[in-house]
């Protein structure tokens, strides 16, 4: 098993699942952004990496554009120097079009996160030789005005089996990469990582969320994230624990 076949058993045991009147609109990057994700994980996604970070879902300016977890689309297209073909989804939400490389707006999540692994390591290959990026939920899911709506915020009888789906890709995640920790980028995947790796030999924390939503992310969110790292017993290049 690697990574793509977890991700094409993911995309299946998805399909099925069907979501009330909040959610009008659902997007599955795996589907009509595979090229890109593909292209990912054949690049950056094909040995051990002791760190795992996750984050909750796709952003409507970063994953959803690009198919790359965090994946604003200027860190995409000039850092991992991935630009392939991305098409739309089943239904699109005429205030989220999917542009995919075309796209002008910028994730700041995205950015943030991507642009501390560029300024910390410098080139791809030195990242992705002790981290890889993935997201615990691929689905984006939008209200009839356009609204994101985090899967946190589902109601109980359609969070249940979609987290069940989610734990199982992850697990498997965890199993294939060999990870020794899983940082669960903001609370909701740091909680999803501990339910779903019960029992495996993996060390599961948390870093601040980079989200602008966050006043904590807009002090220097880089810097309050290798401290937390450090703390956590991660040294990275150039970092020195506190």
């Amino acid at each position: 098993m690697d990574l793509l076949t977890i991700a094409d058993a993911l995309i299946a045991d998805l399909k099925p699942l069907r979501f009330g009147r909040l959610i009008t609109h659902v997007y599955n990057p795996l589907t009509y952004a595979y090229e890109p994700y593909q292209e990912y994980v054949h690049r950056y996604g094909q040995r051990t990496r002791e760190v795992l970070l996750v984050g909750m879902n796709p952003g409507p300016w970063g994953m959803v554009q690009t198919g790359i977890p965090f994946g604003e689309v200027n860190v995409v297209r000039d850092w991992l120097r991935i630009t392939a073909t991305v098409g739309k989804p089943e239904r699109e939400h005429p205030q989220r079009p999917v542009l995919g490389f075309a796209c002008p707006r910028s994730e700041v999540s995205g950015a943030r996160l991507w642009g501390w692994a560029r300024n910390r390591f410098g080139v791809p290959p030195r990242f992705f030789a002790q981290f890889f990026v993935a997201n615990y939920c691929p689905l984006a899911f939008f209200d009839e005005a356009g609204r994101n709506v985090t899967p946190n915020h589902l109601p109980a009888q359609e969070e249940v089996p979609l987290l069940a789906c989610c734990d199982l890709a992850l697990r498997r995640s965890v199993e294939v990469l060999q990870s020794r920790y899983v940082i669960g980028v903001g609370g909701f995947a740091a909680s999803r990582a501990r339910a779903a790796l019960s029992g495996l030999n993996v060390r599961v924390e948390q870093i601040l969320h980079p989200s602008p939503a966050s006043p904590a992310a807009n002090r220097n969110w880089a810097e309050t994230v290798e401290s937390q790292l450090a703390k956590c017993g991660l040294l990275i290049p150039g970092a020195t624990a506190e």
